[in-house]
């Protein structure tokens, strides 16, 4: 399954990571970043941009502010389901992260109350809905 490969290989790079939705919320440091890009790749996942992990790190908020880049996407084009983000917009360092055990496997994601947060900076129609979603569950 996809999303066991992709944390088995974050872990065995040691990447601090949370999963948020179907996405990823690292720590930001170029460090971090740079070892994420290598487990995307250990799992055969490329940027869809012509970007490496350095450049993301360095020019983040020109990314953010000029070009709108609010994450940044990695696909398998062998299986183009197999897809993954890393938001940029955000920093782990600033979230709460749950540990929950998925069969053999420890799943660290952002807290509900942090993916709120997240999904209310951006507004966008499905975002909306999904907080409704989300304040249900917490319920």
């Amino acid at each position: 399954m996809f999303i066991y490969r992709l944390i088995q290989a974050l872990d065995k790079r040691n990447v601090d990571y949370a999963i948020a939705d179907i996405d990823l919320v690292l720590r930001l440091s170029k460090k971090n970043l740079l070892t994420a890009e290598d487990a995307l790749k250990d799992i055969d996942l490329q940027s869809k941009l012509p970007l490496r992990a350095a450049e993301v790190f360095d020019f983040r908020e020109e990314y953010i502010r000029n070009k709108n880049l609010i994450a940044w996407n990695f696909i398998n084009l062998n299986n183009p389901a197999e897809s993954v983000n890393i938001i940029i917009t955000e920093d782990l360092r600033k979230m709460k992260v749950k540990r929950i055990l998925v069969g053999d496997q420890i799943l660290r994601v952002v807290s509900i109350e942090d993916l709120i947060k997240m999904k209310k900076k951006s507004s966008r129609p499905q975002d909306l809905e999904d907080i409704k979603a989300l304040r249900r569950l917490k319920k």
